[in-house]
């Protein structure tokens, strides 16, 4: 049996220990109150925006023209965080970039890292694929701004063949207690004929081509920046959820350390009334 000076000390730790959980966890539910009001917000507008593109007839094949040649190289966003005591938010886009890089060299293709998040740039340096650029302010704070760059570089970067496509790997926000790891492509741009809208004649102005063509880039730069705030919104959510459980633990630990400390405390007591009447006695 440890010692009550020990059994205290670890008590003392456990307080401790409690009061940061504690804190980290309201700390990350009033950024999630915050992520999920940007990301709910954002929702309907880039399902909107994106409604209206299908809506047009001709963007059953709208696309993105680009040069026809074959680089061998598909770039790769991949999004996490930038701290960790966050569950397996992080180990678990980590697993999934990493099956999706194996996948495309399998393929004979040369990927080329995008990481958003210094979590996922050090495993992915470890893991022997060095990022081509790291982003690690943007999934710190997303603005549409350097968003809508990014977006701007992969797209000129698929139009001018320097990539052959553009994947999405992140986490996303499907939940308080549900964030699930996500891989999509982004490049080429793919029109889904379920998505499609009833076939409605609509008048268009100046011509359906140009509205196309002026819709497409917005709708783009609008995912790249919905992706990030969606993955800034999970983050938070198993943050919370991370700290919540930390502190449950850390309660039920205190209970029986105190339990524990009680029990030797009052033993010790017991073995000195023995000594003091047993001394009495003789």
């Amino acid at each position: 049996m440890s010692s009550l000076r020990e059994i205290k000390d670890r008590i003392a730790s456990v307080k401790g220990t409690l009061k940061i959980t504690s804190a980290m966890k309201l700390v990350s539910s009033a950024k999630l109150r915050k992520a999920q009001n940007a990301i709910e917000n954002m929702h309907p507008y880039e399902a909107l925006l994106r409604s209206t593109l299908l809506k047009l007839p001709s963007s059953a094949g709208a696309g993105v023209s680009r040069e026809d040649t074959k680089s061998g190289k598909v770039a790769v966003l991949v999004i996490s965080s930038n701290s960790s005591l966050c569950g397996g938010f992080n180990a678990n886009v980590e697993k999934l970039a990493k099956t999706c890089l194996e996948r495309i060299v399998a393929e004979g293709s040369v990927p080329v890292v995008f990481a958003a998040g210094r979590k996922v740039a050090e495993y992915l340096k470890k893991s022997g694929y060095v990022p081509y650029k790291t982003l690690n302010q943007l999934c710190a704070e997303p603005k549409y701004g350097p968003c809508a760059n990014l977006a701007d570089e992969l797209l000129n970067g698929f139009v001018s063949g320097e990539y052959d496509r553009v994947e999405l790997v992140y986490n996303h926000f499907a939940g308080m207690s549900s964030q699930k790891p996500v891989e999509e492509t982004y490049l080429p741009f793919v029109v889904d004929t379920e998505e499609k809208a009833d076939e409605v004649e609509y008048i268009i102005e100046p011509n359906e081509n140009d509205l196309i063509e002026e819709l497409l880039p917005k709708v783009l730069k609008l995912k790249i920046f919905t992706v990030f705030l969606d993955s800034v919104a999970a983050e938070h959510a198993a943050r919370m959820i991370a700290m919540q459980t930390a502190t449950d633990n850390g309660d039920e630990l205190l209970r029986e350390l105190t339990l524990e400390y009680n029990k030797g405390r009052q033993q010790k007591i017991t073995t000195e009334l023995l000594d003091i009447v047993g001394g009495q006695q003789e």
